[in-house]
Parts: structure tokens; C-alpha cells; sequence
């Protein structure tokens, strides 16, 4: 066919009218506040810009409290009931006007922890509280507010929002794995068909290494400290010299729940932020392997997407249904595994007594934890949507005899070991007969029948099959998996 020569037409540039960045509500530039909210939106309330600021006045007035309780300041009395309400009401009723009154102070001061301060101080202003004003931030560097506010703020997301999610899924995984413990299902190692297996067994692989990682992250120590600008406790012991001060840092610490750390620079390590980042990253990459598999699984049609399946598959081919919640899994698990890496890798580093870096990327923990929560949704609706289809795993099985080859010079080492003649070169000999070919059921049971091997092994090797040739993986799922 001839193509005739014909000029282009001429592309027209886009010209907007409207400035995406001028509308109200704010264009969120993530997908995460944008797309993918409603799967996210748990981690607001833990990991976000005002969520770190709430958190931040929590620590500054418990501090206040507390070097009230301990006499820790000359000349500082108890509190009343009414003065501990007023003080603690400031971040529990952390709205849309304090974070408004925040950034108002921010402005002022261009410092995020010293506008807290100052907040607090003109909330007190007037009330019975406002000559003690000067204990709000008393010896403190921002680094004091900021570690165990971030250190409280990753124990809530991480007990109250992504641990329930990820162990819903486990638990989840673990129920279809019971439910086809009994479903037997050719193996492929190195993608070649290998000893049969259980559906369900392969499923219990993976949702018990689910749970060891989940069982890691439920062990997590998050470790604060409170000591100063180089953590020698110097600001306090120079203005309260007759004060414990390792005590009132570590019994406060622990107050909050924390795990002291006692020996830091200006900011604590961020050692344990790094190991908890490790292990919810691991966690991400077996559940990562996890969807590949299963959508491996789906193309070879074990699986047929059916449940809960409203949605277009493709645009342009009606009988499709793709595996879109396991793809975007995937992608989201490649990503907030590249961020939690970044930030173990980032956080443990710090120049000699304090550099700053830990200030932007502790930012972006809340998107590490948001892309890692996404690609659970994706993984516990996709497997929601599967059913089992019996007869593709019992084809394929059945296209596959010569999986027995294993077993039989299994059984052939066997006899010869027990003095049965005639059992020479027992892989050699089942090498011969299957590799590079297929061999089905008549030729297998002839091949087995003329081995010579005892009458008891015989019926049984002839009785067997690539679907019954499952070992113990039935009693593996009841027995192992928790």
C-alpha cells in the first residue's frame, strides 16, 4: 500500500484559561490526598503536617505538667484539677482555627516548634497559669518536642492504623488458605512444572511469613528522649542545679510510653525508626510476592476474578477483567519500600552533635506508610473478588504425568537400599523416560509396572497421581499455620 506524502497538521498548543492552583478546596498534588483518600485517610490523623503539630503541644503541655508534679523548678506549686484540664484541652481540641492560630504564629517566629510555644502561652494568658508561662519549652531544643512527638505520633499510625489493616489481610489470606488446603495444584520451579502442591499450602506460605513480620512490627520500641541541646542536660542542670534531671527525663519518656533513650546528641538516633522502617518494608516485599504470584495465578485461570467485579476491565475488550488491585499493589509497594529505605538509610545519619536532614524526610513518613496502606486495601479487595476454579488446577495437573518421575526413583532408591535387584540408575532411568517430552498416564503406570519393584510399592506407585501426589501439604496448613 502506498503511503502519499501529506504535511502534518499542525499540533494546538494547550492555553488554560483557569489556574488549577487558584481553586478552592486546594488541588491535593499527591494522589494520596487526592485519587486514593479514602484508603489513606486513617494516617491524617497520625502522620500529617497539623497531626505533628497537635502532637507537639500534647508533649510540650505533659512536660509542663510534669516538672510541676516533680518539684522539678524552684518555686513551681502543684496544679489544679481546672489548671490540668485548661492545659490539656489545647491539643485535644486542636482544630481548624488552632492550626489557623499556628500558622499565624509561625509566620512570626518562621519557626514551627517556637510558634507551638507561643501558642500555648496565649492560650494561658490571663488565667491562673500565666505566671508559670516561662515553663512551657522550659530547657528545652526543638529536638526534645519534636522526637517524641514523631515517636508517639508512628506508634499510633502504626498500632492503630497500618498494624489492624496488615493483619486483617494475614488473616484473611490465612482463611482462603484453609479453605483450599485440600485443592491440589501443579507446582513451577523456575517456571516449570515440578511436584505438585496445595493451593492452599502456598497460600499459608505466605501468610506466615506475614505474620513473622507483622509479629517484628508489633514488637517495635519507640525510644524518646528530653535532655537538651546536646543531650548533657546542661540548660537544665545550669537552672536547677539541685534537681535529678536523668530522672525527670526518663520517668517523663516512659510516661508517655516511650522507651527512654539516654544517651543521644541534640536528637535522638532514629536507630529504632530505621528498624521499624526495615521491617514494615519486608513486610511490603513478601506481600509484594504475594501479588505476583497471584496474578501469575490468575493468567493460568486457577483463579477467576468474579466477586465484587463491577468495574470496567478493559476499554476496549469486554470479556476481561484484569488484575488491577494486585498490579497496583505492586507499584505501591515499590514505592513506599524505595521511601522506607530512604528514610532507615537517611534517619540514622546526623553531622557530629545536629544537621537538619531528619526534618524533611520525617515528613514524608506518612507517605511511606500511605503507599504501603493503599497496596493492602488493593491486595485484601483483590483477593476478596477471586474464586478458586477447580477443574484449570486439575487440567493442568493432569496435562503434567510425568511430575512422577520424582516419586517413582524415589521409591526406586528405596528398593535398591533394601536389596531389591534391578534398581541400578533409578534417576538416570526416570531422566530418560521424561525428559524433554510428555508422558501420560498409561505410559507412567506402564513404566511403573515393569520396574520389577515389590507388589505393595507398585499398587501404590500406580495408584498414585499428579493430583494426589501432594505429600503432607494439607497437614502443613492445619498444624502450622497460626
Amino acid at each position: 500500500m502506498r503511503v502519499t506524502d501529506a504535511s502534518p497538521t499542525a499540533v494546538h498548543p494547550l492555553t488554560p484559561t483557569v489556574s488549577l492552583t487558584t481553586l478552592e478546596p486546594a488541588i491535593a498534588l499527591g494522589p494520596l490526598d487526592g485519587r486514593y483518600r479514602g484508603a489513606v485517610a486513617g494516617l491524617v490523623d497520625h502522620l500529617s503536617e497539623p497531626a505533628l503539630n497537635r502532637m507537639r503541644l500534647h508533649v510540650e503541655v505533659e512536660w509542663f505538667i510534669h516538672l510541676c508534679a516533680t518539684n522539678a523548678v524552684p518555686g513551681v506549686r502543684p496544679l489544679t484539677d481546672d489548671e490540668l484540664a485548661l492545659l490539656r484541652a489545647i491539643p485535644a481540641g486542636f482544630d481548624a482555627d488552632g492550626i489557623a492560630e499556628h500558622a499565624t504564629f509561625e509566620r512570626e517566629t518562621v519557626h514551627d516548634v517556637k510558634a507551638i510555644e507561643y501558642v500555648i502561652k496565649a492560650r494561658i494568658k490571663g488565667t491562673s497559669l500565666e505566671p508559670l508561662r516561662e515553663l512551657v519549652h522550659f530547657a528545652c531544643t526543638s529536638e526534645d518536642i519534636n522526637n517524641l512527638s514523631y515517636a508517639l505520633m508512628i506508634q499510633g499510625a502504626v498500632r492503630q492504623v497500618w498494624t489492624p489493616a496488615a493483619a486483617s489481610l494475614v488473616e484473611q489470606l490465612a482463611e482462603m488458605a484453609r479453605a483450599a488446603k485440600s485443592q491440589p495444584m501443579l507446582s513451577r520451579t523456575h517456571g516449570q512444572p515440578a511436584t505438585p502442591t496445595t493451593l492452599g499450602k502456598e497460600l499459608a506460605v505466605l501468610a506466615h511469613r506475614l505474620k513473622r513480620q507483622l509479629v517484628r512490627v508489633e514488637g517495635a520500641q519507640y525510644l524518646g528522649k528530653i535532655n537538651g541541646a546536646t543531650g548533657t542536660f546542661g540548660a537544665h542542670a545550669a537552672a536547677a542545679p539541685g534537681t535529678d534531671w536523668v530522672e525527670v527525663s526518663r520517668t517523663f519518656v516512659e510516661s508517655l510510653g516511650l522507651t527512654w533513650n539516654p544517651l543521644t546528641t541534640q536528637i535522638e538516633s532514629h536507630d529504632w525508626q530505621a528498624e521499624l522502617y526495615a521491617d514494615v518494608a519486608r513486610f511490603g516485599r513478601i506481600l509484594h510476592n504475594l501479588a505476583t504470584d497471584v496474578w501469575t495465578y490468575i493468567s493460568l485461570g486457577f483463579f477467576a476474578q468474579v466477586r465484587g467485579q463491577g468495574t470496567i476491565g478493559s476499554s476496549a475488550m469486554p470479556h476481561k477483567v484484569n488484575p488491577i488491585r494486585f498490579e497496583n499493589a505492586e507499584a505501591n509497594l515499590e514505592l513506599s519500600a524505595a521511601l522506607l529505605d530512604t528514610l532507615g538509610s537517611t534517619l540514622v545519619t546526623s553531622r557530629m552533635q545536629r544537621d537538619l536532614t531528619d526534618s524533611t524526610s520525617q515528613r514524608n513518613i506518612g507517605v511511606a506508610f500511605g503507599h504501603s496502606l493503599l497496596a493492602i486495601d488493593n491486595v485484601k479487595r483483590g483477593l476478596a473478588g477471586l474464586d478458586v476454579n477447580p477443574a484449570a488446577l486439575n487440567n493442568d495437573l493432569d496435562a503434567n504425568w510425568e511430575v512422577l518421575a520424582e516419586p517413582i526413583q524415589s521409591a526406586m532408591r528405596a528398593a535398591a537400599i533394601a536389596g531389591v535387584p534391578g534398581m541400578d540408575n533409578p534417576y538416570e532411568t526416570l531422566r530418560d523416560l521424561t525428559r524433554g517430552r510428555r508422558v501420560g498416564e498409561a505410559e507412567v503406570r506402564e513404566f511403573v509396572a515393569g520396574l520389577g519393584l515389590p507388589a505393595e510399592t507398585t499398587e501404590r506407585l500406580i495408584a498414585l497421581s499428579p493430583a494426589t501426589y501432594v505429600g503432607l501439604a494439607e497437614k502443613l496448613v492445619d498444624e502450622y499455620l497460626a
